[in-house]
């Protein structure tokens, strides 16, 4: 059954870098758009 367990440890590791990448897509477009709101301030 080590296979098994491999293959939770396989799905697991790419459930944290799903979260990941959304924290980071997140990050992302909250600093775009306060960079974009600081242009567009005159």
């Amino acid at each position: 059954m080590a296979w098994a367990i491999q293959l939770t440890n396989c799905s697991r590791g790419i459930r944290n870098a799903w979260h990941f990448y959304y924290a980071l897509n997140l990050v992302i477009k909250v600093v775009c758009g306060g960079f974009c709101i600081a242009l567009l301030t005159p």
